[in-house]
């Protein structure tokens, strides 16, 4: 029963997206994944911790005992993602520091996280996965 589906969203359709997410998915794992948009020039993430992270998250997601569901939202260029006034590092239910952030969301509230480098790290998603 691994990834059942995908979405994704951008700092602009974020609340309205996350919104329909959580509704659309009662009873799923509800994962999150905050990332760095990719350069349209080379198609690869200007981020290289989230270069490195992604592909064992999507493994790790897909590999899943339980279902899941992900949503990806995209901070932006760098330039975006630097200013301190980013919505992404002032909600106050993320409060986001670095990407790639991986988050499980369950009951409207954050039950699990991983940021920048410890995203990557198999046995910490694991362990994200299987919080209750």
């Amino acid at each position: 029963m691994p990834l059942l589906a995908t979405v994704d969203a951008t700092v602009t359709d974020f609340d309205e997206v996350f919104d329909r997410f959580k509704s659309e998915n009662e009873g799923i794992k509800k994962i999150l994944l905050f990332l760095a948009d990719k350069d349209p020039t080379t198609n690869e993430s200007w981020c290289p911790d989230c270069v490195v992270s992604e592909p064992v998250i999507y493994k790790k997601l897909e590999d899943s005992s339980a279902d899941v569901v992900l949503l990806r939202a995209f901070v932006g260029d760098r330039a975006t993602w630097r200013t301190h006034t980013h919505p992404f590092r002032n909600d106050p239910d993320f409060k986001l520091t670095g990407v790639p952030t991986l988050i499980r969301w369950e009951n409207d509230k954050i039950i699990a996280r991983l940021e920048d480098y410890q995203a990557c790290v198999e046995k910490k998603i694991d362990g994200l996965l299987a919080t209750d």
